[in-house]
């Protein structure tokens, strides 16, 4: 899954238009999460590990949110032979055309359904295994519950939920320590300080992210019995329910 250098934001703009998983993401975009989200090579991988614990055979995957196609492609690895079908959904038409392209370089028994779509407009049935890879927060709020009210209905019982998110936090002095780190991260994988400024101000609108406490409360709510963090570094966590 090659893609360029993202340099999207490194030429000053008059106007910050609001963030979109448009054909310039798409394009960059491999160079663009590698850069801005740490661990999240270790989260792609690990996402394969848990595929080979909880998907159960003849069942369904669900990758709400795939992009490119790195957790489809992880899963499907680890889950052959068990006669299992994956759903990857994503709106961003240029990000399916460029996900399908990387899902046929690989041969494998374990057919996907790439489907172009609002992933609120997903039936979830016969899950064992649903991912939301940094997907949850650039939806609207109101609209998180029902997402997960649907997954949690759709899912078999002992299925897995693994939910991947941009955190807050309700201490301030935490908060900023973890943005200080986050950026410092961004610094050292190659960001100017232009880069950093014009990508937080095209995300503002559309990026809404939660507290851990919002996110348990939440999956409780809709009926997941098990919850954990299974990893986190910095302002980015990853997170495991059970049905």
């Amino acid at each position: 899954m090659n893609s360029s250098q993202d340099t999207i934001y490194a030429q000053a703009c008059e106007n910050i238009s609001d963030f979109q998983f448009d054909d310039r993401v798409a394009g960059v975009f491999n160079d663009m999460i590698k850069r801005s989200v740490p661990g999240y090579g270790q989260i792609i991988n690990t996402l394969g590990d848990f595929a080979d614990k909880f998907v159960t055979p003849s069942s369904h995957v669900y990758d709400l949110g795939c992009s490119l196609g790195a957790a489809t492609l992880n899963i499907r690895r680890h889950i052959d032979g068990r006669n299992c079908r994956i759903i990857a959904v994503d709106n961003s038409e240029s990000m399916v055309e460029r996900c399908s392209q990387n899902l046929s370089a690989y041969v494998s028994d374990t057919p996907v359904d790439l489907v172009c779509a609002d992933i609120r407009d997903i039936n979830i049935e016969n899950a064992s295994m649903v991912v939301l890879n940094f997907t949850m927060q650039f939806l609207a709020p109101d609209d998180r519950e029902m997402l997960l009210k649907k997954i949690h209905n759709g899912l078999v019982p002992g299925g897995l939920l693994v939910l991947s998110e941009k955190l807050t936090f309700e201490d301030a002095p935490v908060q900023s320590l973890l943005d200080q780190l986050h950026l410092d991260f961004k610094r050292a994988n190659g960001y100017s300080e232009l880069e950093i400024s014009q990508k937080r101000s095209s995300l503002e609108n559309v990026m809404k992210p939660d507290s851990l406490p919002q996110h348990e409360q939440r999956l409780r709510e809709q009926g997941f019995s098990h919850f954990s963090v299974w990893f986190q570094c910095f302002n980015f966590a990853s997170m495991v329910a059970i049905k």
